[in-house]
């Protein structure tokens, strides 16, 4: 039998996780003001980057700002605070040792593949695991990667003169525009998919992430 009420989260995991999920809300929210200036990648008048959404204005209630100064200031305010709890969240888990538990590597393909079945209801009986099953790790490593995508693509587009060299790696600046717009739905799309995973496969799971304890179905023996 496993164990139940196992030490879940550190404080410094909970508060970095909450503070950023505020932030990065801020941060789409003034983004999508900022895009309503310039609804398209290119040029003006192209031939533009394909996107869904060119020439859409996207509702009032979804931007922050109010117009486009407002917009970059809220940008450039929440950034700040964001890229620190970042950074925090990152040495934390150096400093700790926990990011060899969260890092996606070659073995947890398969782990990861069982747990996709288990989800699509095509696996009746749940995988085995740690503390984190393979499509979690996956989950976490694409996160970060991408959260490393968005700082750069950010600070080419908001540096591109002091920082040219990297807005020419990224392709220029409507191509560093394009990969940090993309950014933004990958976020929301993968905040989605974490929220209906969290409340469908496993609610304890979320009082875990506000007490530190988790007291749930999938507990593991590891601390």
């Amino acid at each position: 039998m496993p164990r139940r009420g196992a030490r879940r989260h550190h404080g410094i995991v909970r508060v970095t996780h909450w503070c950023a999920a505020a932030l990065i809300f801020g941060m789409i929210a003034s983004g999508l003001q900022i895009y309503r200036a310039y609804p398209r990648f290119g040029v003006r008048g192209g031939p533009y980057l394909p996107q869904p959404f060119q020439d859409r204005a996207f509702p009032e209630w979804a931007r922050l700002g109010g117009w486009l100064a407002g917009g970059l200031n809220w940008h450039f305010f929440l950034m700040w605070p964001l890229m620190v709890i970042g950074g925090v969240y990152i040495a934390y888990l150096v400093a700790s040792d926990e990011w060899r538990k969260l890092l996606f590597r070659p073995s947890d393909v398969r782990p990861a593949v069982e747990m996709q079945k288990y989800y699509l209801r095509l696996r009746k009986d749940h995988p085995p695991q740690g503390k984190h099953n393979g499509l979690q790790k996956l989950a976490y490593t694409f996160i970060v990667l991408l959260g490393a995508l968005s700082v750069l693509t950010g600070w080419a587009i908001y540096k591109p003169v002091q920082l040219s060299w990297l807005t020419r790696m990224l392709g220029g600046f409507q191509a560093a525009r394009y990969w940090h717009f993309w950014a933004v739905w990958l976020f929301v799309g993968f905040t989605m998919v974490h929220v209906t995973l969290v409340f469908v496969a496993d609610p304890a799971s979320l009082r875990a992430m506000i007490t530190g304890w988790y007291h749930g179905r999938f507990t593991s023996d590891e601390p």
